[in-house]
């Protein structure tokens, strides 16, 4: 367990629980083990959110966009609580052995498929990358639903669904079964959308 992500969860946890109040569902789906979360993404407190409503233990870690670690000081944070970075626009080697050695270990990796942020059900398409890291790792994937813009004092419902293992015909999956696999996660994530935790 990371001491430092330990300590900043803490800190930061009722600050977040008191200017995003949420309800979390299908904690219960969560698998033993490693997990590859994929989740939609509408704001830059997604990644809180998401963590705050996981117990500190989860052993999560998150892949972030390469930009925030070249600022001073936050660059430095994330690094220390376990979270690592990524270049979006291509094919990230590194990003993509770190995230494949986090899910052989046993972690839970946060990752978000469309690759940006997207206001909207249907704005962006998921990366078949989220599919390939689940494939060779033999890791699920878990779709998240993050509720909507998170502003504050805003109620919000934070949803696990159950865990998505793609099946493939062959040794290994095709490009196509990869594009169909996040397609498939993304549809699934999207879906969450109906569940209100507050009713």
């Amino acid at each position: 367990m990371n001491r430092f992500y330990r300590v900043i969860y803490t800190i930061i946890a009722p600050f977040i629980r008191l200017f995003f109040p949420h309800k979390v569902v299908g904690l219960e789906n969560l698998p033993e083990g490693g997990a590859l979360l994929c989740a939609n993404h509408v704001s830059g407190w997604d990644p809180f959110l998401i963590a705050i409503a996981l117990p500190v233990d989860s052993r999560l870690t998150v892949m972030a966009k390469d930009q925030l670690f070249r600022i001073p000081v936050v660059g430095w944070l994330l690094k220390k609580a376990g979270i690592f970075p990524v270049k979006r626009g291509g094919n990230d080697l590194t990003a993509m052995k770190t995230a494949i050695r986090a899910l052989n270990d046993g972690c839970r990796l946060l990752v978000f498929p469309e690759g940006t942020r997207v206001d909207t059900e249907g704005g962006g398409e998921a990366k078949g990358g989220v599919a390939v890291m689940a494939a060779r790792t033999q890791t699920p994937m878990v779709p998240v639903y993050c509720g909507g813009k998170h502003k504050f004092l805003r109620r919000t419902t934070i949803v696990f669904g159950e865990p998505y293992s793609p099946s493939v015909a062959g040794r290994r999956p095709t490009v196509d079964e990869n594009r169909q696999a996040a397609g498939e996660i993304l549809r699934r994530i999207y879906e969450l959308g109906e569940v209100d935790g507050w009713k």
